[in-house]
């Protein structure tokens, strides 16, 4: 079985995984010039816990956890307004005491990949050709090369989608946020979470949020309504925009808009849900955030990436490279994905509130959720995500 996968992320590296233990003939190209730093934490709650301890990885990923005491809300001056423990509704609140971060994750997968499987990084495809005996590729800087299925894991912006099913615009669905997020590396003036995801909410919709991440940094992420945003390429009209929509806002706004400007792995984007009528056509198929974004607010894009891997490689493991093995992997993933992108209502505006009524409800419900006999109700609906009472 010979198959390229578009893009190095979690689920290209874990299906790279998954077919090279099979000893099929696996190459990887991508965009970047190499492995992708940066990026939000992983929580091993769940979906992602089964599947990485089915390929032996779970140890290796809790090896690299990082201290979790839970997620708090502040105001402009820093003052605790509410606060969820790990330890809220079961265990199952926004932050778990396992999580990770998305560099480690990474990390992990890529090492575990067979030397068999190859890498092509800083190169592209820029067409794509069914034909009868499979897909013809060409490539940005590589020879052409025909291959019996090509899979799409190029996130949001996926060149395979936009090339074989067709622009953008036809499976975005704009939730009306930006988000930018990079990695702050602490210096002895950095205020310490000591544990907490500590968040600022301040009104027109903004959000500033800092949670730990490895020995010596932070990992940040900042939110504001998606206007006016700069193209993507233009990186300093980008943080100028940045630094124009946090310039009145409080607790940390000015300390960490300079720190984006000098941040290597800095990303920006909109907050977008992707959904693809059908995942394949031919032997093209989709995989990961290119099929089904279900934005970061649903706190399982990991956890689709890792199950998409998973049974895409066991589909392709019982029918071979056919069209019964594509169905099966859509049938295997259509509910998990549809459970993830039906946030429940008001999802959006309890992240962001756009007034400091809006915020002042939000952190009086987190902090109303918390007591009994509610508490108790929702513990026992834990079972349920906790994205159900308010933000991550």
């Amino acid at each position: 079985m010979k198959v390229l996968i578009v893009g190095a992320g979690i689920a290209g590296d874990a299906l790279a995984l998954s077919l090279g233990r099979r000893g099929a003939d696996v190459t990887v190209v991508e965009l970047a010039e190499g492995m992708r730093s940066g990026g939000q934490t992983i929580d091993l709650r769940g979906a992602s816990r089964e599947v990485l301890a089915g390929w032996g990885l779970l140890e290796a990923c809790r090896q690299r956890l990082v201290e979790q005491a839970g997620m708090r809300w502040v105001d402009a001056r820093g003052r605790e307004r509410a606060q969820m423990p790990v330890s809220a509704f079961g265990g199952q609140g926004f932050v778990s005491d396992e999580e990770l971060p998305r560099a480690d994750l990474a990390q992990v997968l890529h090492a575990a990949v067979p030397d068999g499987v190859r890498y092509a990084f800083g190169d592209t495809v820029t067409a794509l050709q069914q034909r009868s005996d499979g897909v013809a590729v060409t490539f940005a800087a590589r020879p052409p090369e025909t291959y019996e299925l090509v899979v799409g894991a190029d996130g949001t912006h996926s060149r395979v989608r936009s090339l074989v099913f067709g622009p953008e615009e036809r499976y975005r669905r704009p939730l009306g946020l930006a988000h930018a997020w990079f990695t702050l590396p602490e210096t002895p003036g950095t205020p310490q979470l000591d544990g907490w995801f500590t968040v600022h909410n301040a009104p027109g919709s903004r959000v500033l949020g800092a949670r730990p991440g490895r020995a010596g940094q932070q990992e940040i992420g900042m939110s504001w309504p998606a206007t006016d945003l700069p193209p993507r390429h233009d990186r300093s009209a980008r943080l100028a925009h940045l630094r124009e929509v946090f310039a009145d806002v409080g607790w940390r706004a000015g300390e960490l808009t300079t720190a984006a400007g000098a941040s290597p792995d800095l990303a920006m984007d909109t907050l977008d849900q992707i959904s693809v009528s059908t995942w394949h056509r031919g032997r093209v198929v989709l995989l990961g955030d290119s099929a089904w974004c279900a934005s970061p607010l649903s706190g399982m894009g990991t956890a689709l990436a890792l199950h998409g891997a998973a049974a895409l490689d066991r589909a392709l493991c019982t029918h071979g490279v056919t069209d019964a093995a594509l169905a099966a992997y859509r049938q295997a993933m259509t509910a998990r994905v549809a459970g993830a992108q039906k946030m429940f209502p008001g999802r959006v505006a309890s992240y962001a509130p756009r007034t400091r009524a809006g915020i002042t409800a939000m952190t009086t419900t987190v902090r109303l959720a918390q007591r009994r006999p509610l508490a108790a109700v929702l513990t026992r609906a834990a079972r349920v995500p906790a994205s159900a009472v308010a933000s991550t």
